[in-house]
């Protein structure tokens, strides 16, 4: 069993308390996997946080409409992420969101940027790297992180707020 369906066992994890962002290639990759249109809607977050990205100066141009909403997976009622079980995801990992298949490594439009430490360290294995435990290298990282870019930087919410760009640092 995964890190991440042995952790949503055992606490809220990622995949329940935050809001899924997901692009235009995120959106086809999960329709083609599932045959589902409705998956995903346009809201604005429950946390303000998402909103102040300072670190990532055209982080919120690319992902935040006019209305401050942000395209996100739906949620279940509980808030879980719709294609959570109690397995895990649902989804293949070429059928994740990219900033799923990202964490819980930190990144901007500059580069990968450190580990997130919202993984459970009780259920880790005692040396064994937290990447490892979840699956992640970091040349896939990478890979995925200048997808996740070129997909926000061509993809339709953008084309809404191209007066707001500035150089990524």
């Amino acid at each position: 069993m995964s890190l991440c369906a042995q952790c949503a066992r055992v606490q809220r994890t990622c995949c329940q308390y935050t809001d899924v962002l997901v692009t235009d290639g995120d959106i086809l990759r999960i329709r083609e996997y599932t045959d589902q249109p409705d998956f995903y809607e346009n809201r604005i977050p429950v946390d303000p946080s998402y909103l102040d990205q300072n670190d990532d100066p055209n982080w919120n141009a690319y992902t935040v409409l006019p209305d401050k909403s942000r395209r996100v997976l739906k949620q279940q009622e509980n808030r879980d992420c719709i294609f959570l079980t109690e397995q895990g995801c649902v989804l293949p990992l070429e059928a994740r969101p990219l900033v799923c298949r990202l964490y819980p490594i930190y990144f901007t439009e500059s580069g990968l940027d450190g580990l997130a430490e919202g993984c459970p360290p009780q259920l880790q294995t005692p040396g064994k790297p937290l990447l490892d435990a979840v699956g992640v290298d970091i040349v896939s990282a990478e890979r995925w992180r200048h997808l996740l870019y070129h997909e926000l930087r061509t993809g339709s919410v953008l084309y809404e707020n191209r007066h707001y760009l500035r150089p990524a640092g």
